[in-house]
């Protein structure tokens, strides 16, 4: 019988790279199925899904509503930010109030770090781009502060720049301690929920053996490492593949909820979607 493949779609992130290590190596199967490995940046991923073109893909949480009638959220693979998050920073201004009229560059339409920002900020302008453009943008003065996300929110500090706000931060203190959900693994309904079941536990596996396997999985995960060293690169491995990621659980479901919640009572959002876990 025919192996069927699945294209799976994910970030070239070392977070990302890890939780698949033990897929991408062939050191977990799946009986039946072949796994091809699509790597693309969070947003080409999040437009990929609008036109419903991979079978599992990760995507930003933020663009789950305009996609919740064709994929399911999977248990596992979440990014989840437990008192952290994306972060706005700026080498000229130190608070939220200085950037009143001013511009923000943000990662993208879609991503759940640009719905934070327009949930929770009001009269400060900004513009879309490249996530991995965004300092460069900040130093040449196109944009007055810059909202980071993936290994941006562990560099800044070093790089010179002052935080004005984190998000993650904010988010626990409003929700009274939930996890910030930031992106989801997805995969299609049509599928059917016996096999989206299966790829949902294989997920699971291959981060279970990544955390088994460190000696192998971060060296490997260290090669989307966008020039971060091993020691950091760990760090952020570790802040994004939690607990949470394994299975998301009730808290992250709230969280979630929550978020679509917020994004919607400020119209940001089409509609509320239903949330079911695979």
């Amino acid at each position: 019988m025919q192996n069927k493949i699945i294209r799976v779609g994910h970030s070239p992130d070392p977070d990302d790279a890890f939780m698949f290590y033990g897929l991408a190596s062939g050191k977990i199967k799946l009986d039946g199925i072949t796994i091809e490995h699509m790597l693309e940046d969070i947003q080409s991923l999040n437009e990929r899904a609008l036109r419903t073109e991979l079978e599992v893909t990760a995507i930003s949480a933020h663009a789950f509503p305009y996609v919740a009638d064709h994929y399911w959220i999977m248990r596992t693979g979440a990014s989840m930010g437990e008192g952290y998050g994306p972060v706005i920073i700026s080498k000229k201004y130190k608070s939220l109030g200085e950037l009143s009229g001013k511009t923000v560059g943000t990662p993208g339409p879609l991503t759940t770090a640009t719905l934070l920002f327009k949930i929770f900020t009001d009269g400060i302008k900004n513009i879309d781009m490249p996530f991995d453009k965004i300092m460069d943008a900040v130093d040449n003065g196109i944009v007055d502060a810059g909202l980071l996300i993936h290994e941006g929110q562990i560099t800044y500090q070093s790089l010179g720049y002052n935080k004005i706000l984190d998000f993650g931060e904010l988010w626990e203190k409003e929700t009274g301690g939930l996890p910030l959900p930031l992106g989801l693994d997805v995969v299609k309904k049509d599928l059917g929920e016996s096999l989206a079941r299966k790829l949902s536990l294989g997920l699971k596996e291959s981060i279970a053996y990544g955390y088994q396997h460190q000696t192998e999985s971060i060296p490997y995960a260290m090669k989307w490492g966008r020039g971060i060293d091993y020691k950091l690169g760990e760090k952020f491995v570790k802040m994004y593949v939690s607990e949470l990621t394994i299975d998301m659980g009730e808290n992250g479901k709230k969280a979630l909820e929550l978020l679509f919640q917020k994004g919607y009572e400020k119209n940001l959002l089409p509609h509320l979607p239903e949330i079911i876990l695979v």
